[in-house]
């Protein structure tokens, strides 16, 4: 938290704001152009004769869906690509917090197995932790911070020990200190529904597991 003034923390969490903005516009003007050529420019009702502006009115109606609708997915889609430069997070705490050695930048390819990866077996959890929460009722938002907090936990960890390690000895040390990981990512898990909130998550993310993997490997 110290560091969350830091530029290098808020040049993530602006660049992903931005990326964001730019999906979230370009679907609008996709959608608007679909919308123009599917619905008819005016249409002839039964003892009421032509009505014009049919494509104008659903072209606003168009414009205030997106714009509820971003209030929901803005926060988790600007996460989403600063995820993208976590690494530069990861950087900026060393530089302060532990001087040494730099860590090695992974490349774009261990980087996207990883995302995938990570999304398949997001999938699967979150599709079983679903399944289960009709049965637990009000306990069913703490299966899924748990189930959540278990993958951003191996995430995160592993984004910040294998720029110093193996990816063996990185998931060996993960391993022996799995309840400080999985703790670490539910604690990020939990916030990530909050709107605004949920644009700093990843950095404050990418920081704490950046120090917990430094002490880790220390002790």
């Amino acid at each position: 938290m110290g560091q969350l003034s830091d530029p290098r923390f808020l040049r993530v969490v602006w660049q992903g704001v931005a990326l964001a903005l730019g999906l979230l516009v370009a679907v609008f003007v996709v959608l608007l152009g679909l919308l123009e050529w599917w619905v008819p420019g005016q249409i002839a009702l039964p003892f009421i004769g032509p009505i014009g502006g049919i494509g104008w009115a659903a072209g606003i109606g168009l414009g205030v869906l997106m714009l509820a609708a971003s209030v929901f997915l803005m926060g988790p889609v600007a996460s989403a690509f600063s995820a993208l430069f976590l690494e530069q997070v990861a950087e900026a705490v060393e530089v302060v917090h532990y001087p040494g050695p730099p860590g090695r930048i992974l490349g774009i390819w261990e980087g996207l197995a990883e995302g995938v990866g990570l999304l398949a077996l997001m999938v699967v959890i979150n599709g079983v932790a679903l399944a289960l929460s009709f049965v637990l009722g009000p306990f069913g938002p703490v299966l899924f911070w748990a189930a959540n907090g278990w993958l951003l936990g191996r995430e995160y960890f592993l984004l910040a020990a294998l720029r110093h390690m193996g990816r063996d000895q990185a998931r060996a040390l993960m391993a022996r200190h799995m309840g400080q990981v999985w703790l670490a990512g539910t604690l990020m898990a939990a916030p990530l529904s909050l709107p605004l909130i949920s644009l700093f998550v990843p950095v404050l993310g990418a920081a704490t597991f950046t120090h917990l993997f430094q002490r880790l490997r220390a002790a």
